[in-house]
């Protein structure tokens, strides 16, 4: 049996995801009301937190070191344990994990951010590329989209129809969550006349530009269930990378989605959220992880209806476990990418006893 403690999800709290805030790129304005409720959610103060991770990045935010800033949301007093990662808050929370599991901490505090109105968000997501081959071309990030797309198309995987069917059955689960950016109900046939932004991709096939940042609380095992009623019991949590070179990948597969998935053990996973900001992209990912027709996709709308950039991976985990600690599933599974195409994949598989 393992020495190590196990870890749950015991709170999440998320902003609402808008178009634009007022506020300035360094989050703290959109942080200090999630703080607010995910501590009140679980009874901590913020002297109870062992340790504090962030996600979020300087390229979007157009500073450097703005994480650091975003701390003046926690606080000037107590000194904290901070860390942080320039990638999606939910490599933040593999590390606030690995640091619960050795034992340094029984309760972490991960929190991801991302003001993607302040620039030019397609321009920005070029700076991942290549540096050398590629990001000096600079595609924007739907059009290397378009291509995935056009490929998995021409192949035969998916089909236009379907994508817009992925559209419409997100704004239809959207609607019911306050969070949403997108909830209005569409009409996938009426999708498929409205112009192209980067064909085969429409507007309704691309998360739309989001601000909004997102907070989780973990915890050790004694003190989870001291915190929480049904804690979300994280049974696997794994991560793998695929090559970022384009040319050198199949883009009609993300082999390190199946990867982290067979490593975490995601058989019997009722719930599936998905950090796939196309739809295309949620057709390639279900396919690689052999998700069942049974397995509900995206309950909350998914990226599709709101797209924090930096925290969307850390949403996709905290809406899952919310349907875990609510008694809505037994076993849910959150889904975060970093890099193009899907390149970078994580994988959290949560239950509740």
């Amino acid at each position: 049996m393992s020495s190590f403690p196990e870890v749950a999800v015991v709170g999440f709290a998320q902003s609402p995801q808008v178009r634009e805030t007022t506020g300035t790129t360094n989050g703290v304005e959109m942080l200090v009301p999630v703080f607010q409720r995910v501590l009140a959610a679980t009874g901590l103060s913020r002297r109870e937190v062992g340790f504090w991770c962030s996600g979020s990045s300087d390229y979007l935010a157009g500073r450097a070191f703005s994480f650091v800033s975003a701390v003046d949301a926690i606080g000037a007093l107590p000194p904290i344990a901070e860390s942080h990662v320039e990638s999606d808050a939910a490599w933040a929370l593999y590390e606030a994990w690995v640091k619960i599991r050795t034992g340094e901490v029984d309760t972490a505090l991960v929190y991801g951010f991302g003001k993607s109105s302040a620039g030019e968000l397609r321009r920005v997501l070029a700076l991942q590329l290549d540096p050398y081959l590629v990001a000096p071309l600079w595609p924007d990030s739907v059009s290397i989209a378009a291509l995935q797309a056009r490929l998995g198309i021409e192949a035969g995987l998916w089909s236009e129809k379907e994508m817009a069917e992925v559209a419409a059955r997100s704004r239809a689960d959207a609607a019911a969550n306050p969070n949403a950016q997108l909830r209005d109900p569409v009409d996938p046939a009426a999708l498929l006349d409205t112009p192209y932004l980067a064909d085969p991709l429409r507007a309704h096939d691309c998360a739309p530009i989001t601000d909004g940042a997102a907070a989780i609380v973990l915890a050790a095992g004694p003190v989870a269930r001291e915190l929480c009623e049904r804690p979300a019991w994280i049974t696997g949590l794994e991560h793998r990378v695929d090559s970022p070179a384009l040319g050198a990948r199949d883009l009609t597969r993300a082999p390190s989605a199946g990867a982290a998935a067979a490593a975490a053990g995601i058989a019997g996973v009722q719930v599936a959220e998905l950090a796939t900001p196309f739809t295309s992209q949620e057709l390639l990912l279900r396919r690689e992880l052999g998700l069942p027709d049974d397995v509900v996709i995206n309950p909350s709308g998914g990226p599709l209806c709101g797209n924090p950039m930096f925290a969307c991976g850390l949403v996709r985990i905290g809406e899952a476990a919310s349907r875990v600690m609510d008694g809505g599933a037994e076993r849910a599974l959150g889904h975060a990418s970093n890099g193009p195409l899907l390149q970078q994949n994580l994988i959290c598989v949560m239950e509740g006893r």
